[in-house]
C-alpha cells in the first residue's frame, strides 16, 4: 500500500463514507477499512492525511479517530498474537506522531495523544526512549499550543501510575521519567505563574496560561501518586505555596458568573489544587503538615464562597475529599475538635452539599439509569453528595458523640419539618436519610450491604418510624424521591434490619416494583438483594412468587424497546427464578415468549451488556428448570431459539457469540442428558448443518469465542459423536486441538478437547492419530515448557495411564522417541507432579502415577530403577501443598484455569457444564495407592520391600500411614 496521491484520495473517500448514517453505505466501508488496515504503510497514509492542510477538516478528524482506534487494535500483541503491523510502520509512526501532534488542531491533538499513549503504554520508555526528551524540548518554544499538546500527552502517558501496582519496572520507568521531566515542569510551573502575573489585565492571554496550569497540576499529581520523590519533596517550598495561592487567588475576568454548567478555567484550577493537596494530605502526611492548616483555610473559604451551580460539583467535590482527608490524620485533629467547628461544617457545608437539588431532581426524573448509576452503584465518586457523605463518616469515626449530638439535632428538626408540613417539607426528609445512612455505617461489603455500623444509631426503630410509613403509603408514585430513600434504606442495612422488618416490607418491596423510573428500579435492586444475601428465603419468597414474577415481566417494558430494558430489573428475573427454581415453572409459560422476544430485539443492536448477560442466563436457567421437568420440552426450546441464535452467527454479532455458543453446548448436553429428548422438530439437521461452522478458522481468531467454542466441540463429541463421525469433521477437530496446543494461552482447552475426544471415541477411532497427538504434546513440551502447560500435560498422561493402560501410553510416547519416556519421568513428572492444581487434575496426575507404579510392566523391568523416585514424588503430591514456584518459559500473562472470565467473554453460570470426572470409577488415590500396591504385593511377593526401603524416611512414614488406614498388608 504505497503512499501516494491516488491512495489519499481512496481513503479519504471511504473515511467520508464511514460518516454515511445509510448502513448500506456506511457498513461496507467500515468492512473495506477493516480489512487493509493490516496493510503496511495504511497507518503511514492516516497520518499523510490528517497532516495535509487541504483535505477538509471532518475528514481529517474522522482519520484521527480511525488512526487511534487502529493503534488501539493493532499495537499491542497479545501473547502467541499475529503482530498485525509492519515493524518499519511502528518505527515510522513513532517518529513522526509527536511532530504532527504538536502541529494540529486541538481535536485532533487530543486523539493524537491518546494515541501516544496507547503507544507509551507497550513500548515507553524501553523501546521509545527518546519520548520525554524529544517532549520536554518543546517546552522552551513559547507556543501554547504546543506547550498544552506536550502536556496532554504527558498526562495521558503518566496518569496509569494512580492506579498501577508498585513494581521495579514501574519504579525504573517512573525514575526515568522523573529524571527528565521533574526539573523542567518545575520551571514551566513557575514561569506560567510569572506569565500570569505580568498578563493579568489579558484575559485571551489568562485562560491559555491557567489552562496550563491545569494540565500541569494533572501531571504533577500522577507523577506525585506512587511516592514522593525526592526532588519535589526538596521543591514542596516552591510548588505548595504557589498551589495554595492558586487556590485563593481571584481573577476577576476568568471568573464565570452566567448559568453555564459547564466549568471555568479557574474553577477547573482548583479542582485540580484541591485534588495534588488531598494526596498529599492523605500520603505524606509528615511532609505536608506545615502548610496543611493554611489549605484548610483555603478551602473553607472555597466552599463557602461556590454556590449549588452544576459547574461546581468537582470542585466542590475535591474540596470536601480534601477536608475528609486531613480530617482522617491524627496529628490534624485540633482542627476539627471543636464542636462550634463541627456545627458550622454540618450547617454551612454538609447538609447544603447533601440536599437535592433541581437539577438532581431532573436527573431522577428525566434520566433513571444516570440517578440511579450515580446513587447506588457508587458512580458518585465526584458529586458534591458522595463527598460531603464521605466527609461524615470521616468525622464521625473520630468524634462520634460530638457528631451525633451535634448532626442529630440537624436530623430531628428536618423531620419535624417534613411532618408538621403535612409532606411538602420533603427535600429535607430527603436529606435526613441521606445524613442518617452516612453518620450510622461503619463499614461494609458489595454482597451484604453495610455491616458495621455505630451503636449511637438504632436502625430498628428508625425504620419503623421513618422508612416503613412511607412505603406504606398506598400510591406508589407519590412523594418518590422518598419512596427511593426507604428502599435504598432497606437495601443498605439490609444485614442488620430483624428479619421481622425484611419479610413485612417484602411485599411493599414487590408493590414498588410496579411504579415508574428510580422507584421501580430501587424496588427490583432490593428484592435481588435480599434474595442474593439470604435474608429472603425459598420458603418466604414462594407465597409473593406470582406477584413478584408479574410485576418484573410487567417491568421490563415492551419487548420491542430497548431503553425499556432495564437491567436491575432482569437481574432481578434472574435471582428469584434461580432462588424458586422448581417453583417457577407455572410461570414460565409467560415468561419465556417474552425473553426470547427480547433476545431477538437486542441482538440487531446489542447496547446494555449487563441487561444482555443477565437475559442470557435467564433464558439458560428457565433451558434448565423446563427440561429437567419436562424432557421433550427441549424440542420446542430449540425450534424457539435457533432462528435467533442463526441470525446472530449470520450477522456475526460478536458480542452475542459467545453466549450464543455456550447455550447451545447446554441445549446439546440437554438432549444428551435427557436421551435426546425425542427426535421431532428439526433439532439434528440445526445441530448438522451448525457443525462446520464450528471448526472454521475464521470464529478461532477471536479470543472471546475460544473456551465457548472448545465446550461446544466437546458437547458434540459427547452427545452428537455419530454427527462427528459421519460428517468427516474429526481431521478438523484434531486441527483446532494442534491450533489450541500450540498457545500458551489456549493449551488447557486443548487439553480439554483432546481428552474429551479420547474418551468418547475410544482406541477404536483415535489409535490412528495418537502418535501424532504425542508427537504434538512433546514438540510443545520441548519449544515452551510453561507452567501451566506441565501441569496440563500430567494431569492429561495420567488420565491417558488410566484409561488405556501404563504400558500403552510407554511404548506410545517410545515410539516418537526412544527413551523419551524415562527422560519425561525423570525431568517433569516427578519434578513437576506437585504443580498440579485443581481436584480433578490432581486425581488425574496421582492415579496415574498409581497406575505406572503398581500395573506397569515396564515400571517392573527396564525403568524400575525410576520406581522409588515416583513414589517419593507421588506422596509429596499428597502430603505436600501445590508447588507455585515458575518455571523459565512463563514470561506470559497466566490464564486462568478455572471458568470465569476473559476479555470480551462472560461466562454463563446457568450454561456452566457439569465437571464431568473421566475417573469417577476411583473415589479416593490414596486408597487406590494402598490397595494397588497390596495386588502387586500378592502378584509379586518380596518385589515392594526394598523397594519400599530405598524411600526417604518422611514417605516412608507416610506410605505406612496410608497402608494401615486402609488395612493392607505388604508382603
Amino acid at each position: 500500500m504505497e503512499v501516494s496521491d491516488e491512495n489519499l484520495a481512496t481513503l479519504a473517500s471511504y473515511l467520508e463514507k464511514t460518516l454515511n448514517p445509510d448502513p448500506n453505505i456506511r457498513r461496507p466501508a467500515e468492512k473495506f477499512l477493516e480489512g487493509v488496515e493490516s496493510n503496511q504503510n495504511y497507518g503511514i497514509l492516516l497520518l499523510h492525511l490528517i497532516d495535509n492542510e487541504n483535505a477538509e477538516f471532518v475528514i481529517r478528524a474522522t482519520a484521527s479517530v480511525t488512526f487511534k482506534n487502529y493503534i488501539k487494535r493493532n499495537w499491542p500483541v497479545e501473547e502467541d498474537g499475529v503482530d498485525r503491523m509492519h515493524a518499519s510502520d511502528r518505527v515510522t509512526i513513532k517518529s513522526l506522531i509527536v511532530k504532527l501532534m504538536l502541529k494540529s488542531p486541538e481535536a485532533i491533538q487530543r486523539q493524537f495523544s491518546d494515541a501516544v499513549s496507547i503507544i507509551g503504554k507497550h513500548d515507553f520508555p524501553e523501546k521509545w526512549p527518546g519520548l520525554i526528551n524529544e517532549m520536554v524540548e518543546k517546552f522552551a518554544s513559547g507556543d501554547f499550543h504546543i506547550i498544552n499538546g506536550v502536556l496532554r500527552t504527558a498526562h495521558s502517558l503518566f496518569k496509569r501510575y494512580r492506579y498501577e501496582f508498585k513494581s521495579q519496572k514501574l519504579w525504573e520507568e517512573i525514575k526515568h521519567v522523573l529524571d527528565n521531566i521533574a526539573k523542567p515542569l518545575t520551571d514551566l510551573f513557575v514561569a506560567l505563574i510569572d506569565l500570569a502575573e505580568k498578563n493579568e489585565n489579558n484575559p485571551q492571554a489568562l485562560t491559555v496560561i491557567y489552562n496550563s496550569l491545569v494540565l500541569t497540576c494533572k501531571v504533577f499529581y500522577s507523577l506525585n501518586y506512587q511516592d514522593l520523590p525526592e526532588f519535589f519533596e526538596d521543591n514542596m517550598p516552591i510548588w505548595m505555596p504557589n498551589l495554595l495561592n492558586l487556590l485563593q487567588k481571584k481573577v476577576q475576568c476568568l471568573e464565570t458568573n452566567d448559568d453555564n454548567d459547564k466549568p471555568g478555567v479557574m474553577e477547573d484550577l482548583r479542582t485540580q489544587v484541591c485534588n495534588c493537596a488531598a494526596l498529599y494530605a492523605l500520603k505524606y502526611e509528615e511532609e505536608f503538615s506545615p502548610y496543611a492548616p493554611s489549605f484548610v483555610t483555603a478551602v473553607w473559604n472555597v466552599l463557602l464562597s461556590t454556590n449549588s451551580k452544576i459547574r461546581f460539583d468537582a470542585l466542590v467535590s475535591n474540596a470536601l475529599t480534601f477536608l475528609a482527608k486531613v480530617a482522617e490524620k491524627n496529628s490534624y485533629k485540633n482542627l476539627f475538635e471543636d464542636p462550634a467547628t463541627l456545627s458550622s461544617i454540618c450547617e454551612k457545608v454538609v447538609i447544603p452539599n447533601m440536599e437535592l437539588r433541581e437539577s438532581d431532581l431532573e436527573i431522577f426524573e428525566d434520566n433513571p439509569e444516570e440517578y440511579v448509576s450515580r446513587d447506588i452503584e457508587g458512580s458518585d465518586v465526584d458529586t458534591r453528595r458522595r463527598a460531603a457523605c464521605d466527609l461524615v463518616r470521616t468525622l464521625a469515626l473520630h468524634y462520634e458523640d460530638k457528631m451525633m449530638s451535634i448532626f442529630g439535632q440537624y436530623v430531628e428538626v428536618m423531620l419535624n419539618k417534613y411532618t408538621e408540613s403535612g409532606g411538602s417539607a420533603w427535600i429535607g426528609k430527603d436529606t435526613a436519610l441521606f445524613l442518617v445512612t452516612s453518620l450510622a455505617s461503619r463499614g461494609g461489603t458489595q454482597a451484604a450491604g453495610v455491616t458495621k455500623v455505630s451503636p449511637l444509631v438504632d436502625l430498628t426503630t428508625f425504620a419503623a418510624n421513618h422508612v416503613l410509613p412511607e412505603l406504606q403509603r398506598p400510591n406508589v408514585t407519590e412523594l418518590p424521591v422518598l419512596k427511593a430513600d426507604a428502599i435504598k434504606y432497606i437495601m443498605t442495612f439490609r444485614s442488620l434490619l430483624p428479619k421481622e422488618l425484611i419479610i413485612t416490607a417484602l411485599p411493599l418491596l414487590i408493590q414498588h416494583i410496579t411504579g415508574r423510573g428510580v422507584v421501580c428500579t430501587y424496588g427490583a435492586c432490593a428484592v435481588e438483594k435480599l434474595i442474593a444475601g439470604g435474608m429472603v428465603n425459598r420458603a418466604a419468597l414462594q407465597p409473593h412468587a406470582r406477584a413478584l414474577l408479574a410485576a418484573l415481566l410487567a417491568a421490563l417494558g415492551r419487548q420491542d424497546d430497548p431503553t425499556d430494558h432495564n437491567e436491575y430489573v432482569m437481574k432481578a428475573v434472574l435471582r428469584t427464578l434461580a432462588c424458586l427454581r422448581e417453583d417457577a415453572l407455572p410461570y414460565l409459560g409467560e415468561a419465556l415468549p417474552k425473553l426470547a422476544g427480547m433476545l431477538a430485539v437486542v441482538s440487531k443492536n446489542p447496547c446494555k451488556p449487563h441487561f444482555n448477560h443477565y437475559l442470557f442466563e435467564s433464558l439458560s436457567l428457565a433451558v434448565q428448570l423446563v427440561v429437567k421437568s419436562n424432557p421433550a420440552a427441549i424440542t420446542a426450546f430449540e425450534d424457539a431459539l435457533f432462528p435467533i441464535f442463526q441470525d446472530i452467527l449470520q450477522n456475526d454479532v460478536q458480542e452475542f457469540m459467545p453466549y450464543v455458543f455456550q447455550m447451545l453446548s447446554l441445549l446439546l448436553e440437554l438432549r444428551g442428558s435427557s436421551g435426546g429428548g425425542g427426535e421431532a422438530g428439526g433439532a439434528p439437521e440445526m445441530y448438522a448443518a451448525l457443525l462446520p461452522c464450528l471448526v472454521a478458522p475464521p470464529l478461532w481468531e477471536r479470543p472471546a469465542n475460544v473456551r465457548p467454542l472448545v465446550r461446544l466441540l466437546c458437547a458434540f463429541v459427547l452427545a452428537r459423536a455419530d454427527l462427528v463421525l459421519g460428517s468427516g469433521k474429526l481431521n478438523a477437530m484434531l486441527g483446532v486441538f494442534q491450533k489450541l496446543i500450540a498457545s500458551k494461552t489456549n493449551d488447557h482447552e486443548g487439553f480439554y478437547l483432546i481428552q474429551t475426544m479420547l474418551f468418547k471415541f475410544g482406541q477404536s477411532v483415535m489409535q490412528q492419530y495418537t502418535k501424532q497427538i504425542m508427537t504434538l504434546l512433546f514438540q510443545r513440551l520441548s519449544s515452551s515448557k510453561t507452567t501451566k502447560y506441565v501441569k496440563g500435560l500430567i494431569a492429561f498422561l495420567g488420565f491417558y495411564a488410566t484409561q488405556f493402560g501404563p504400558d500403552e501410553l510407554i511404548d506410545l510416547i517410545d515410539s516418537v522417541q526412544a527413551n523419551m519416556f524415562a527422560m519425561y519421568v525423570q525431568r517433569v513428572l516427578v519434578p513437576d507432579v506437585r504443580r498440579v492444581t485443581g481436584a480433578l487434575e490432581r486425581k488425574a496426575a496421582a492415579v496415574g502415577c498409581v497406575r505406572l507404579l503398581c500395573h506397569s510392566r515396564r515400571f517392573r523391568e527396564d525403568l524400575a530403577p525410576l520406581w522409588p523416585a515416583l513414589l517419593q514424588a507421588l506422596i509429596s503430591l499428597f502430603e505436600l501443598p501445590p508447588d507455585d514456584s515458575t518455571l523459565p518459559d512463563d514470561h506470559f500473562i497466566e490464564v486462568d484455569d478455572a471458568p470465569g472470565y476473559q476479555p470480551q467473554y462472560a461466562q454463563l453460570a446457568c450454561a456452566k457444564a457439569a465437571a464431568d470426572d473421566p475417573l469417577a470409577a476411583i473415589e479416593d488415590p490414596k486408597r487406590y495407592l494402598a490397595e494397588s500396591l497390596a495386588e502387586l504385593s500378592r502378584a509379586q511377593p518380596g518385589l515392594l520391600p526394598p523397594r519400599l526401603a530405598a524411600l526417604d524416611e518422611p514417605h516412608r512414614a507416610a506410605l505406612q500411614a496410608y497402608l494401615q488406614a486402609y488395612s493392607v498388608q505388604i508382603c
